[in-house]
């Protein structure tokens, strides 16, 4: 395998995480590795709510951390909570200066939207439902026009370099067919922020080629995982058949739009005091419950908003409209889908990994600010403050003399070995089946023994491995906590044990004891 050597920090993946980090970290080099071409398929761009922030005068920074604590059922970081929020504003402020089109009044002051488990409304956004594309929009223009960072697209980590049980760079791949030759980079320091594990299931919001591979990578390599079991199931994904499903934003639900059955029936009444705002976890399982009785949930938009969707809403209607039906009409149909995994790659609030020369930040880490449930609108706000923090991190440790690099040039790389689409469906179903919204133990262990049985047949192949990677925390951290808590809900665990109500923290060996053996269980 050749080796590159460069002074460059290697950042692995281009969503909001990532370039805001590589901003960050001027006059430092960077070297940003994107599968893609910059600011495409990123789920940053796909983010429909907006960041949280305390931006009216009546709201805080505490009353945001105390919502934050609140949704996460037991396990949020009050610290991290309350660092995160504290920092919210100023990071709105600097997206604004950057040129992030955010909706202003005409005071000149940010509309703010309420969400679910929000004590109020403080969700800044973007053309109603485009907050992540117009964000993504503004950072890769300035990512594009920054001296110090270079952006390799169309190119693919697949595994982390340890040598004395630090990190020192990431082999790659080409993502498309190409010559054969296979390349480790060396850089200065490594920074995860390749997303999360939304593609691991059947239904998803979030772009499918997101798999969980980022954090698989770390956990191959030795890092702790953490929270892994908690993935967030988001309610209104719009149920067009479509892989990815489109999303029909918690904001319609904060403006008043409610969830409905076949029978016209508003089924959240009887659920949750807080109807339509309850919480994600509460108000996704129970879309869950009417679609296993086949009673068709569905999101009802006209009274509240009419044919004003079409312009409040943009990217809904247009969802809409090409499955081709019209919310003016009839209410959304809509799905419980995977949506935000809480859990990643454990940091500490530096961003800083368990392995020397790693950090991550964005959904690929798990800071400790989401907990069980994430707050609606709390992902780009982590990514903001977590990508700042690893710049700050980052640049603290590197040699202050080192400023300087030169262009990576790479030769005619070899493209990454394709998993098996067919063996990367039977992963989604099992992980949807098994580790879904309503889990068990005995769904659980078939979906570890599936898991088992994927990785046997397809052995050598580095993509497939780190999905399955992290599958395995996933379904082995779910078995572990025999409880129900925000995301995560067991059917044969029903009730909440305040005696487990912590953190979970998992490295992939631990998890490949509990279950069943395989020929790759020690490799």
């Amino acid at each position: 395998m050749m080796r590159i050597d460069t002074s460059r920090v290697i950042v692995v993946g281009a969503g909001l995480a990532a370039q805001y980090a590589a901003l960050k970290l001027a006059p430092h080099p960077v070297l940003m590795i994107s599968p893609e071409r910059l600011g495409e398929g990123a789920s940053s761009g796909w983010a429909q709510g907006g960041v949280a922030a305390a931006m009216d005068p009546r709201d805080s920074a505490g009353s945001h951390a105390q919502d934050t604590i609140r949704a996460g059922a037991g396990t949020v970081d009050p610290q991290v909570a309350l660092m995160v929020t504290e920092e919210a504003r100023s990071h709105i402020l600097e997206l604004t200066g950057l040129g992030a089109p955010f909706d202003r009044a005409s005071d000149g002051g940010y509309v703010l939207s309420r969400e679910a488990a929000h004590s109020c409304a403080r969700v800044v956004r973007v053309c109603g439902d485009q907050a992540g594309a117009g964000i993504m929009r503004t950072l890769s223009a300035r990512v594009r026009e920054a001296d110090h960072i270079q952006v390799l697209e169309d190119v693919m980590a697949t595994a982390l370099r340890v040598q004395n049980g630090v990190v020192v760079g990431v082999e790659i791949a080409r993502c498309a067919a190409g010559p054969t030759q296979s390349v480790f980079l060396r850089g200065a320091a490594v920074l995860l922020a390749g997303g999360g594990s939304g593609g691991l299931y059947a239904l998803t919001t979030n772009p499918s080629r997101i798999r969980g591979e980022v954090i698989g990578m770390a956990a191959r390599a030795g890092a702790v995982i953490a929270d892994a079991e908690f993935v967030q199931f988001h309610p209104t994904a719009i149920a067009t058949g479509a892989d990815p499903a489109p999303l029909a934003t918690e904001a319609l639900r904060g403006l008043g739009a409610t969830l409905v059955n076949s029978h016209g029936e508003r089924f959240m009444l009887n659920v949750h005091p807080d109807a339509e705002l309850a919480p994600r976890d509460i108000v996704a399982r129970a879309v869950y419950a009417q679609t296993q009785k086949r009673l068709a949930p569905a999101l009802d938009t006209r009274q509240v908003l009419g044919s004003k969707i079409s312009t409040a809403f943009p990217a809904v209607a247009a969802a809409c409209r090409h499955a081709g039906f019209d919310p003016l009409a009839h209410p959304i149909p809509i799905a419980a889908a995977a949506h935000y995994h809480m859990g990643g790659i454990a940091t500490d609030p530096t961003g800083l990994t368990s392995l020397a020369g790693l950090w991550a930040c964005g959904e690929v880490a798990s800071t400790g600010l989401h907990g069980a449930n994430r707050l609606a609108s709390n992902g780009l706000l982590e990514a903001l403050v977590y990508g700042n923090a690893c710049a700050n991190s980052i640049a603290n440790a590197l040699d202050p003399c080192r400023k300087a690099a030169s262009d990576v040039t790479l030769p005619d790389l070899a493209p990454a070995e394709r998993p098996s689409p067919i063996l990367v469906e039977c992963l989604r179903k099992s992980m949807t089946d098994g580790a879904g919204v309503v889990r068990n133990r005995e769904g659980l262990q078939k979906t570890l023994d599936d898991i088992r049985q994927i990785e046997a047949a397809q052995s050598g192949c580095a993509p497939l491995l780190n999905m399955t990677a992290t599958a395995t925390v996933i379904v082995t951290s779910a078995l572990d906590r025999r409880e129900s808590r925000g995301a995560h809900f067991r059917s044969d665990f029903p009730k909440t044990d305040d005696a487990m109500g912590r953190r979970s923290f998992l490295t992939l060996n631990e998890a490949r004891t509990r279950r069943p053996s395989s020929p790759l269980e020690t490799t």
